[in-house]
């Protein structure tokens, strides 16, 4: 080879070696690799970081535009017990929810503790923060309740943002003006059955002279309302009676009305459900009674069993056959005669079947004293209290000897419980009725000429309800019909799911156009 063409051997040769990756080189590479995948990893965490805080942020907007309600309810079981049922329903829908009520609900032990996630509450004075109030102090209440609650309903909504709707149970007419003072819309939480609401309505509105002038004497007369079936003086709620002995609460009821009629577009929301009383949602023309019930806890409703096995009544029960065990029970309120009490002893003992009955102690704490108890003991099961979701859920049950108190009557329904219907005032009359002639689901109690209800009669109604006879057979045949109903309003996408979808979404709405305005 010629020396040109060394030279360019040469040449390619010292080209190849530049660009030839020497030990030196490879290192470099390396450590450009991995500062490029740092970089990278830095980059991915950076981004990552951002993201996250970006959907933190937006979680945190979203819940400060979450729709804000306040629930404001009468500091009673039977007003407590609903309204805490529909904030569940409110928070399962998004909802966040204030629940507020006199301080001494909570002393009593009225309220569920600790709330679920999505629910806080708030308390003022009533005047009777130990919770109880003497006869004699309830004009007293009663003026606190408005005074006292108007004003610290008042510092709430202020104090908080996005309060959009304030849902109040029945005798609290006060909270709308409150409402309508911080243009906010209302709605009324009406814990009875729609029934009870149409009866006070036509009260108030052209029919106090058919109403009222069928006495306590002429038990049996027959009174028509429109679109109602027809009624007896025992079927009235007893406030409207000539021989109700609280004369306070009927302006109060009369109170609620005017506030309703002073809206242009008022919400009722009824503690019932479409199936269970179509005639009288719609009896009323110029009002809209919107069914979001049964508010009866969810343990009910998912079908759980509620129980706690540890329980002496529980175990109790566990021993009996299906069906078979007869609950008496007459609410948190009522306390009844020595002597009605002795004859309801009496009907059970010649009944002979196994029962469970709650008798709460007096005031005093003391016992109530029958002269039968051992006897009684030796048949059933006396306790002076019990969880009666649990009562009612368990398969030993046969029937329910209730007061008829709305809650009450409720539950049974919802859990298919026949019931020996036994009422004493406020709306239990209407709902007896409701529960022997219109629902068919049990049998009601007659009282003798001196208001008491004797052992002959009571044995008589409860052989109607457990006994061998047809009418057994229809009343159980009709309480199933009846639970398989209130189940199917109360499942997502059922009728009374539904119309409280509606609601909230129809609320949002009218927030949205009040703010631009």
């Amino acid at each position: 080879m010629s020396d040109g063409g060394k030279s360019c051997g040469l040449k390619a040769k010292n080209f190849c070696s530049i660009f030839k990756p020497g030990p030196s080189s490879y290192a470099l590479v390396l450590q450009y690799k991995s500062h490029r995948s740092k970089v990278q990893a830095t980059i991915r965490f950076l981004l990552i970081r951002l993201f996250t805080t970006h959907i933190k942020y937006q979680m945190i907007m979203l819940k400060q535009q979450q729709s804000q309600f306040v629930i404001v309810t009468f500091p009673a079981q039977g007003h407590i017990n609903p309204a805490f049922q529909f904030a569940e329903r409110l928070i399962r829908l998004g909802v966040h929810v204030t629940f507020f009520t006199a301080v001494g609900a909570h002393r009593r032990g009225m309220i569920k503790s600790p709330p679920p996630d999505g629910l806080s509450f708030a308390t003022f004075s009533d005047g009777y923060d130990d919770g109880v109030v003497p006869m004699e102090g309830a004009k007293k209440q009663w003026d606190l309740l408005k005074r006292n609650g108007s004003k610290a309903l008042t510092d709430l909504i202020v104090s908080t943002a996005n309060k959009q709707c304030i849902v109040y149970t029945m005798l609290l007419p006060w909270v709308v003006d409150v409402a309508r003072e911080l243009r906010l819309p209302s709605a009324l939480l009406w814990t009875q059955p729609a029934m009870v609401f149409d009866i006070y309505y036509y009260y108030y509105n052209g029919f106090v002279d058919v109403i009222g002038n069928h006495s306590d004497d002429r038990p049996s007369c027959s009174i028509q309302l429109p679109g109602l079936p027809s009624l007896a003086t025992r079927d009235l709620p007893s406030f409207l009676l000539a021989s109700n002995p609280y004369a306070l609460v009927l302006p109060q009821f009369q109170a609620q009305f005017e506030a309703l009629e002073k809206e242009s577009n008022p919400i009722v929301l009824v503690n019932t459900f479409d199936a269970l009383e179509p005639e009288a949602l719609k009896a009323l023309e110029n009002l809209n009674l919107v069914s979001v019930g049964p508010l009866v806890p969810y343990a009910i409703l998912d079908g759980r069993d509620p129980s706690n096995g540890s329980k002496n009544y529980i175990k109790w029960l566990n021993s009996k056959p299906e069906s078979s065990v007869i609950y008496v029970s007459f609410g948190s309120l009522l306390v009844l005669k020595k002597q009605q009490m002795e004859e309801i002893a009496r009907g059970l003992l010649d009944c002979g079947r196994p029962f469970l009955w709650v008798i709460r102690a007096k005031d005093s704490g003391e016992e109530e004293k029958l002269s039968c108890r051992e006897e009684l003991e030796q048949m059933g099961m006396i306790v002076p209290w019990c969880s009666q979701v649990d009562v009612l859920s368990h398969p030993s049950l046969g029937c329910f000897v209730t007061h008829c108190g709305w809650n009450s009557t409720l539950e049974s329904l919802v859990l298919g419980v026949p019931m020996v219907a036994f009422p004493q005032w406020s709306d239990q009359g209407t709902n007896a009725k409701l529960i022997e002639d219109v629902w068919k689901i049990g049998v009601r109690v007659t009282m003798n000429k001196d208001g008491i209800v004797e052992g002959d009669e009571i044995k008589r109604c409860l052989e109607l309800v457990v006994g061998d006879g047809e009418r057994r057979e229809a009343i159980r045949r009709n309480a199933k019909k009846w639970k398989v109903l209130a189940m199917e309003a109360a499942k997502e996408v059922g009728s009374s799911y539904n119309n409280l979808k509606a609601f909230v979404d129809e609320i949002g709405e009218v927030n949205v156009v009040v703010k631009r305005v």
